[in-house]
């Protein structure tokens, strides 16, 4: 129970279908869990069954809700998440993801027609305009909540009645986007979508303007300027909710995680081979894709860098994996590095003592997993919130950008290597690495946040 010492409340979760939104929302599940609460977190059948099991103490009070995605023609089979999805077919995950308005709604009835286990609160995501409309058509209140920085949240964009001043300062905390992630981003956010009709930016203003509160990945020591810019640009509570990283065990090793294949034994083995804080762990996630063609820089640029290396390769769709990777680039490099293509486990990997730098697309939940064992950063964003998050994350001193062509964002195997060994020669960044751990792996830090979100939760209604 929470520290107020009220009855529990029933709050239904449902994240956008990525992993990562489900992942740092299965976590603000299981803390809420962990003080009694009842949850609902909702999402597809795939989805749910790729999420990590909830802890068998908080298992009875976590109910994983199954809606199946309608089919879409043209959408492949077992599409769920993004990360499935070609980019060309992102309108029909869309247009699919609309398609669970209704099972939505009678899940809510369903749950409302019970008076013991009405929901209290429903926490929806960026683009879940017909989530909270349904909740507010059955008098449930919502929380949006974007899983990004609150400087992050900020740059998606204003209300047309925010102010003039916060808008500016918002920008200008976050600095310029080069041509090529401005032009993208004009593309993903505010097209209009075909024949749904809705930008993802519309749907993002529409589910904000129904919510009650605003709530974030973020907390006030690590922003302590954006949080409250974001309230006055917003005009309602915004909540931070704490950073919601996996629990780590005692001696670093990374709970749930370790140890699932004979595979992750290997790479672990390997880890155990190389020197104290001599490799660069290379992962750019597993949702927004990169071009064949620049991960074959890629690979070229680790080789000069000269560096150790494990890089955990995401082959994009419908790429075959072995034409990825230069020809004899395994060979040449095989006394320094090691490729894997395939899922890996990024957090026990990151905690390995050998791991010194992470070289990284720069979604958030990366960059504060890297930061939670204080790695600095080579980033290398390609798409969403990354180019921003890496403008902040230089900002901080902890690492530096791979230099860009301004027009189409390519890179050189120059400018890999480059950014690869200022990063690894660099005590400023290591330094600058350091300080923000202490912020990020401070898990009592983060609890009080939780403890907060509980009061807005109990007091807003």
């Amino acid at each position: 129970m929470d520290a107020v010492g009220s009855s529990p409340l029933h709050i239904v979760i449902f994240p956008w279908l990525a992993m990562g939104h489900l992942l740092p929302c299965l976590q603000l599940a299981e803390r809420l869990a962990a003080r009694g609460h009842r949850m609902s977190f909702v999402s597809t059948p795939r989805n749910l069954a790729r999420l990590p099991p909830v802890r068998p103490a908080l298992a009875p009070l976590v109910d994983l809700v199954a809606l199946p995605l309608p089919q879409v023609a043209g959408l492949p089979d077992g599409a769920e998440s993004t990360g499935d999805v070609p980019s060309d077919k992102f309108d029909l995950h869309r247009e699919a993801f609309d398609g669970l308005a209704g099972p939505f709604a009678v899940f809510l009835d369903a749950a409302c027609a019970d008076a013991g286990r009405k929901p209290d609160w429903v926490v929806v995501d960026y683009s879940h305009h017909w989530v909270a409309a349904a909740a507010h058509d059955r008098q449930v209140p919502c929380v949006m909540f974007l899983p990004c920085a609150a400087a992050i949240a900020a740059m998606a964009g204003a209300p047309p009645e925010s102010r003039v001043e916060e808008r500016q300062a918002i920008a200008k905390s976050l600095g310029a986007a080069p041509k090529f992630e401005a032009e993208l981003a004009a593309t993903e956010f505010a097209a209009e979508e075909g024949a749904l009709g809705l930008s993802i930016m519309s749907r993002y203003f529409m589910t904000l303007k129904i919510s009650k509160l605003f709530a974030v990945r973020s907390c006030s020591e690590l922003e302590p300027d954006a949080i409250p810019l974001l309230a006055g640009l917003y005009g309602k509570p915004i909540v931070p909710l704490g950073l919601l990283l996996p629990p780590t065990k005692p001696d670093g090793d990374c709970d749930r995680e370790a140890g699932k294949n004979a595979e992750d034994d290997a790479i672990m083995r390997w880890l155990d081979a190389q020197p104290a804080k001599s490799v660069v762990y290379v992962a750019l996630g597993s949702e927004a894709p990169v071009r064949a063609e620049l991960l074959r820089e890629l690979a070229h640029g680790l080789e000069l860098a000269g560096t150790r290396f494990l890089w955990a390769l995401r082959t994009p769709v419908g790429v075959h994996g072995d034409s990825i990777v230069p020809e004899g680039f395994r060979e040449r490099t095989g006394q320094l590095g090691l490729v894997a293509a395939r899922w890996v486990p990024q957090m026990s990997i990151l905690a390995h003592g050998a791991v010194g730098a992470f070289l990284t697309h720069c979604g958030w939940g990366s960059v504060l997993e890297g930061l939670q064992f204080g790695h600095p950063l080579i980033m290398l964003p390609i798409a969403g919130d990354q180019g921003p998050n890496a403008r902040l994350m230089e900002e901080r001193k902890v690492g530096v950008l791979v230099p860009r062509n301004d027009n189409d964002g390519s890179f050189s195997r120059d400018d890999v290597a480059g950014a690869v060994r200022a990063v690894v020669d660099s005590r400023v960044f290591v330094a600058g690495a350091k300080k923000l751990q202490e912020i990020v792996a401070s898990r009592q830090c983060h609890e009080k946040y939780i403890d907060g979100f509980i009061h807005h939760l109990r007091t807003s209604k």
